[in-house]
């Protein structure tokens, strides 16, 4: 039995049937769960069915596909209900987590994770309304102002004095301004539940946060959605699945994805109790970001790309481009794999009326009327979009040409900003770079082959494989374009965060002929490329740039270390004064102090009178462990922007790191 196998259960359930077990059970409960894994499965309808022995069955319930009640899941044992089994279960499930962003008017499709109980998150003004301004005590509005002459007397004959003219009202007063918004009580004390359980969890690392660590977390998260935090809410359950994935050995986990994960949950729940305002809004999070309508929108295809994912889901993603330039993607994905990615790519786009499939439409138009995008520019599929097919561009015809004529480092810059690892939601962008370059040939890495290019008004590019999946073309197609160095493309990528330029490589122009090559679909012949004429020896980077020797890395391996092992690994170094030194001999003092402070709150532990080791701080280490992940991630993005800039880069201090890094440390211990 693998957790795909399993239906999702809710959060709140697998915290209830935990937080049910006894002390006793409790130390047995990871042991149940991986002897669990091992047992068959069956699913009946909406029932999945584990054998727990000969004798003994447990059912889970999940109508809609989620199961949402601790009564859902049942077991045949005699120590039923209070048994370990239904907990164990629970924890192999994964973790239910509504979606963030669902298809307007259409209803879920079968096995999704939504909780149609759960409502969208509403804003909660602390402020009292203003008072109303008063009103000034003037001359009635109907007229004129009056005015009084004297009477006249028989002997004198009246005459009228000139009228004054006319008072000016007096301005109005002005409103009361009121006190930016702060979180309520009931948040705050919700995000300080998420802190706790996250600091524990970097206590103990991924060896020591078993069922029980990873249960506090699940109830954590479900009392902070209940208080408005989804943002905080999902980071949580990100950290759960990661937890899950490690210690369950699966490959595709990456320790980089745990700490980033719990950065941001740290992040967060650190930020619900200081910031206000539209800060506050921002940290707060949507449990649900809605399609909002557009209009009219005329569209043109750029190119299409499979979309696989670790998880097992397949399909394709269109990217297309309004009138305007604003960028757009059609996208059909699901389980399925490379099998289906390959076999959508060919199928009907699902918009409106239209009957292209998503490679056609990637090189022709739409015109749609009654549009609806969400905030990462997907385009909705609702009852009321209406769409017909209409003519293209061609990639040097406007409007899409516009697209090339932004300088690299600008387009980098905007790029990074969409693929920071702690960017604010809906903070819109693409991950895209449209670049003219000359191929110089294939470069050698520790990782394998890319494909080194010259940028038009930038630097040298390296160029790599977006998906090394066999099935895909991805991988044959920069091999063969490696082979003809001097070659001239208008390419199409997507940024890697790096220390030096760097994008895998999506789509280009056709090196003969007219229209584009869809790198992962479509597959080059070596007929298709230009004939070979006087060879480009491209001599492989020199070091040198901006962070070709940042020593970075020792800062960013002590943040990763901590995760796997807990904070008495970290405890363990030692003296890393060499460390520091090299640190700030390579212009990074923050760095060097963050380092100090970190290893020496790891290793910090007080002893009472009699010589007791007391409670450690978990507070005041998470504090500089998470000052020291921001801090690191910010220098990195402020290194890989850099590498992009035209002239030659100096390694620098990020200020927006350092001012995080002084914000976060100088809080020290939350409590």
């Amino acid at each position: 039995m693998t957790a795909a196998q399993l239906p999702p259960v809710a959060p709140e359930v697998t915290a209830t049937l935990v937080e049910d077990l006894s002390p006793r059970l409790r130390k047995r409960l990871d042991a149940a769960v991986t002897k669990l894994a091992a047992r068959p499965t069956h699913r009946d309808g909406d029932t999945v069915t584990v054998a727990v022995d000969d004798d003994t069955e447990l059912r889970l319930h999940a109508p809609g596909g989620v199961v949402a009640t601790v009564d859902a899941i049942t077991c045949g044992c005699l120590l039923a209900p209070a048994c370990l089994h239904r907990a164990a279960a629970a924890c192999a499930a994964p973790a239910a987590d509504p979606p963030s962003e669902p298809v307007p008017d259409a209803a879920p499709e079968p096995g999704s994770a939504a909780d149609p109980t759960l409502e969208p998150t509403r804003a909660t003004p602390q402020q009292a309304a203003p008072a109303p301004a008063a009103q000034p005590a003037t001359t009635p509005p109907d007229s004129t102002p009056l005015t009084t002459t004297p009477h006249a007397t028989d002997s004198t004959p009246a005459t009228s004095a000139p009228a004054p003219p006319p008072a000016p009202a007096p301005p109005p007063a002005p409103a009361p301004t009121s006190a930016p918004e702060e979180a309520s009580p009931a948040q705050r004390e919700a995000a300080a539940g998420l802190w706790s359980a996250g600091a524990a969890v970097l206590e103990a690392g991924v060896d020591g946060a078993g069922a029980v660590a990873q249960a506090a977390l699940l109830r954590a998260a479900h009392t902070a959605r209940l208080r408005q935090l989804p943002r905080a809410a999902s980071a949580a359950l990100s950290v759960v699945t990661l937890l899950r994935a490690a210690r369950a050995g699966d490959p595709s986990y990456r320790t980089a994805d745990l700490v980033t994960a719990l950065a941001e949950l740290l992040g967060t729940a650190h930020r619900v109790g200081t910031a206000t305002g539209a800060e506050l809004a921002a940290v707060r999070g949507r449990a649900r970001r809605p399609y909002s309508p557009d209009g009219s929108l005329r569209l043109y295809g750029l190119f299409t790309e499979p979309v696989v994912t670790e998880s097992g889901h397949g399909g394709a993603r269109t990217w297309v481009a309004t009138s305007d330039g604003r960028l757009c993607t059609v996208g059909d994905v699901a389980p399925g794999g490379v099998g289906r990615a390959l076999g959508v790519a060919d199928r009907t786009v699902r918009l409106g009326d239209t009957a292209l499939t998503h490679r056609e439409l990637g090189r022709a138009g739409l015109a749609i009327a009654g549009a609806t995008v969400s905030p990462d520019g997907r385009l909705g599929a609702g009852r009321g979009v209406k769409a017909v097919t209409a003519r293209g561009a061609a990639w040097t015809e406007p409007p899409l040409a516009a697209l090339w004529e932004t300088p690299p480092a600008e387009q980098a810059a905007r790029a990074l900003r969409s693929v920071s690892r702690y960017a604010e939601p809906d903070g819109g962008g693409s991950d895209l770079l449209f670049l003219d370059v000359g191929l110089l040939g294939a470069v050698r890495e520790s990782g394998g082959a890319c494909l080194l290019a010259r940028c038009d008004g930038g630097p040298l590019v390296r160029l790599t494989v977006a998906d090394d999946d066999p099935g895909l073309a991805h991988r044959d197609n920069l091999m063969l374009l490696a082979t003809a160095p001097g070659m001239r493309l208008r390419i199409i990528g997507r940024l890697v965060p790096a220390q030096h330029p760097r994008l895998t490589l999506l789509a280009c122009s056709h090196p003969t002929e007219e229209g584009t090559v869809d790198l992962g679909f479509d597959r080059l012949r070596r007929a298709d490329l230009p004939d070979p004429g006087a060879p480009v020896h491209a001599a492989p980077p020199q070091p040198g740039g901006p962070g070709a020797e940042s020593p970075l890395h020792l800062l960013e391996r002590r943040v990763e270390q901590t995760v796997p092992a807990g904070r008495a690994a970290l405890g363990l170094l030692g003296d890393v004064t060499a460390e520091t030194r090299r640190l700030r001999h390579g212009g990074l003092p923050t760095a060097a102090g963050l380092l100090t402070t970190l290893c020496a709150s790891a290793a910090q532990r007080e002893r009472d009178l009699f010589g007791r080791l007391l409670p450690a701080d978990t507070d005041g280490f998470a504090t500089h462990w998470l000052a020291a992940a921001r801090y690191s991630a910010a220098v990195a993005e402020s290194l890989c922007a850099a590498a992009w800039a035209p002239g030659p880069g100096v390694l620098t201090e990020s200020p927006t790191g350092a001012a995080t890094a002084s914000r976060l440390a100088g809080t020290g211990s939350r409590r």
